[in-house]
């Protein structure tokens, strides 16, 4: 488990990152969400010990990073935004060399080298040399050495930017599969990423940590459970009257419709009970036809822009 607390960094004036505070459980996705400048990397940099922080501590499974860091570091795979690879290494001399820089037992190594490999599907490029692979599969190539020692969490820190359609599709399925044995932190500013990942999403704001939820629980919160969308025939007087004499409506909004003498209309209702039975009936007793009635679902997009809407632009060169 990982357990931030106040943490916070400041660059002179600027503060990076402002007093963060959360829970890491195991055997999740986390998507940690947040606009360019918001503080992602800087977060990332702290959690695994590449940089100090101004105030606060990170526990990683009862280990201080500061205090504690090697002891910390063994749960941890971290794979930074640029990874750390050496260009005219082949792809096993650099594993070689990163499962010594880790002090795995030299014993256990080679295993645990072919492990990472096989997981990330590049035994086969085990003699190419690095600069001679794509992009994507020098991501990989980071991955398998985040892998190294078998962690019990991986922190990837924007993994497919630079990527191409294709490699994206790649990598997001081998993250969803490290799910399936690790806990991972993923750092992204690509909210598709995120949804089509993550069990639980932190969304960050300026430093601050401004939502905590499951993607599902967020969009119930932004949203409520009973929004509602209706096509309904008939005139827009007669439409809002009916709709008024039904005592769960909380709010209305009407624009015109594409059907001839229907209405759109965008309604809440008050509570979590479900009310579509209950309104169909009303409006037909009133003999107002629905042509259409569907659930309002809030996408990630919406409820990130809702709680980042005031993020300005960052200064050019600023720290993340």
């Amino acid at each position: 488990m990982i357990e931030v607390k106040n943490l916070t960094k400041r660059y002179g004036n600027h503060m990076a990152v402002d007093h963060l505070s959360f829970q890491i459980q195991e055997g999740q996705i986390y998507g940690f969400l947040g606009p360019n400048g918001a503080g992602k990397s800087t977060t990332m940099n702290m959690i695994t010990g590449y940089i100090a922080s101004t105030e606060g501590t990170v526990m990683i499974n009862g280990h201080d990073i500061l205090e504690e860091p090697e002891e910390a570091k063994k749960s941890i795979g971290y794979l930074p935004e640029q990874p750390p690879l050496y260009f005219d290494m082949t792809v096993l001399e650099y594993l070689k060399f990163a499962a010594q820089l880790k002090k795995i037992e030299k014993s256990r190594q080679k295993d645990l080298i072919y492990e990472a490999m096989d997981m990330v599907q590049i035994t086969d490029m085990k003699d190419r040399l690095i600069k001679n692979l794509s992009k994507g599969y020098k991501q990989r190539v980071g991955l398998a050495q985040a892998l190294l020692g078998n962690p019990k969490t991986i922190i990837l820190d924007e993994p497919t930017v630079g990527l191409d359609p294709k490699q994206i599709i790649e990598i997001r399925d081998l993250i969803k599969s490290l799910g399936e044995r690790h806990t991972v932190i993923l750092s992204s500013h690509i909210l598709s990423e995120v949804s089509a990942i993550c069990d639980y999403v932190m969304i960050i704001s300026h430093g601050k940590l401004v939502a905590s939820d499951t993607p599902e629980n967020l969009a119930k919160l932004m949203e409520g459970e009973n929004s509602l969308e209706l096509t309904v025939r008939g005139e827009k007087s007669r439409i809002q009257a009916a709709l008024k004499e039904f005592s769960q409506v909380e709010e209305l909004d009407f624009t015109q419709s594409e059907e001839k003498g229907a209405e759109d209309v965008r309604l809440k209702t008050r509570g979590n009970e479900d009310v579509r039975e209950e309104l169909f009936y009303a409006l037909a007793n009133a003999r107002l036809p629905i042509l259409r009635m569907q659930a309002v679902h809030v996408s990630l997009e919406d409820i990130f822009l809702e709680l980042t809407s005031d993020d300005k632009t960052q200064e050019e060169g600023e720290e993340e």
